[in-house]
């Protein structure tokens, strides 16, 4: 088992149902994509850049989703919302499963990996 797929495990629900339920859209939508421990949280890296990440903050009642350049996703994906402050990062934030668009999720899966092929750097747009 590898550390991100632990740390999924390690969490309370219903974030361990969420997050495993979107890291298997994440796998079957793009087969390619790797998954990696970083930050002490859930990476997906694609075309070996980190695309998203999953995380639960603290004190908050949802499972973050988050796009690194999700900044350039959020004109046609307006679920894509900045809710830290952030300069690049935009999220999805994910209550429970009835509320979670899949379809919509997938779309937006594959925009951001068409993206970050082109991107020369995850961070930098």
């Amino acid at each position: 088992m590898n550390p991100a797929e632990q740390h999924i495990l390690n969490q309370r629900e219903p974030f361990q149902s969420l997050m495993l339920y979107i890291r298997s859209v994440i796998k079957r939508t793009l087969p390619e994509v790797e998954e990696k421990y970083s930050y002490r949280i859930p990476f997906y890296h694609y075309a070996n850049k980190p695309m998203i990440y999953l995380n639960v903050l603290k004190g908050t009642d949802y499972l973050d989703v988050a796009f690194i350049q999700g900044i350039l996703l959020e004109q046609n994906y307006s679920e894509l919302k900045d809710y830290n402050n952030r300069k690049k990062v935009r999220s999805i934030q994910v209550k429970n499963m009835e509320d979670f668009d899949e379809l919509q999720f997938i779309e937006l899966l594959k925009d951001a990996s068409q993206l970050i092929t082109k991107s020369k750097s995850a961070w930098n747009s």
